[in-house]
């Protein structure tokens, strides 16, 4: 197997390519290991069967078809490893919203909605537990970064929901500890340790607005959310379902690689969007996931 190629697998975070990393980095590890003098050996077994053992090392010749496999995969594992920006402190999976990496991926969304639909979004939603990675380190953001975060092929969508249904979501968002970006929500903790949301405000460049229950507003989240139902059919209830044609991970790239281009790096983004009230609350801090 040629070297080049059995190095770009190493760390493979795709799932697709798994059977090729373990078919290139296995005999590479065997051939770590003195080879015995003889190549072949024969073994009688219990039941009369011969059995041959052939030692694998750096004396077995490359396999066409597995290097022709290679060759189609190669550009796209290395495609993995391109820096398409830089994180200044580390992104962290943690508390209400899923701390700065939950506000990193919904910030994304919520740009890249706005470019893709030319107007506003007030909100976005990303659930936690479509975010595979619990951190981020500070240094550079690599693709590999994002396919490890978001590993499925989530799409975006808009949909519009009336003030009042945009209020039932922040509640669901709260109680299930989701990811959001466009309001800050005050919240409690209940004695069994439940969250609950005590109020909302709408953020945007202009400053805070509250929510005017008869008002339409367009939210974005992904296509999973939307179609799953279950505690997230409030966004079933809406109106103009709109797909944006862009998975999540390339939403997430355009918007990396859009604050490279403006001479931005990625920041740990802890702005308040989640405000814990200690003094009406149960518990004294808030709870870990």
């Amino acid at each position: 197997m040629k070297k080049s190629a059995r190095k770009s697998l190493a760390g493979l975070p795709v799932p697709l390519f798994l059977l090729v990393f373990l078919l290139t980095s296995a005999p590479r590890a065997l051939s770590q290991q003195p080879a015995p003098k003889t190549a072949a050996t024969a073994t009688q077994t219990g039941q009369g069967t011969r059995v041959t053992e052939t030692a694998v090392d750096a004396s077995i010749p490359d396999d066409p078809p597995v290097d022709k496999m290679l060759a189609v995969y190669s550009p796209k594992v290395h495609e993995l490893e391109v820096v398409i920006g830089r994180l200044k402190g580390e992104l962290k999976k943690s508390g209400a919203g899923s701390g700065s990496l939950g506000n990193f991926v919904t910030d994304g969304m919520r740009w890249q909605a706005s470019v893709k639909t030319g107007k506003p979004v007030t909100v976005a939603l990303m659930n936690g537990g479509g975010m595979r990675r619990n951190s981020i380190g500070e240094g550079e953001l690599k693709a590999r970064d994002i396919f490890e975060l978001l590993p499925f092929e989530n799409a975006l969508i808009t949909v519009d929901l009336t003030g009042e249904q945009l209020t039932k979501l922040l509640q669901m968002i709260v109680a299930g500890r989701e990811a959001q970006a466009g309001a800050r929500i005050t919240y409690k903790i209940n004695a069994d340790k439940t969250s609950e949301m005590e109020s909302a405000r709408l953020r945007d460049a202009g400053g805070e607005k509250v929510i005017d229950p008869n008002a339409r507003y367009t939210i974005v989240t992904i296509d999973y959310l939307y179609r799953v139902g279950g505690r997230y059919g409030i966004l079933q209830q809406g109106e103009n379902m709109k797909e944006l044609g862009i998975t999540l991970r390339d939403a997430l790239m355009n918007y990396v690689k859009s604050e490279t281009a403006a001479g931005r790096d990625i920041k740990p983004n802890l702005d308040g969007r989640f405000v814990f009230d200690k003094a009406n609350s149960a518990a004294t801090e808030e709870v870990k996931p």
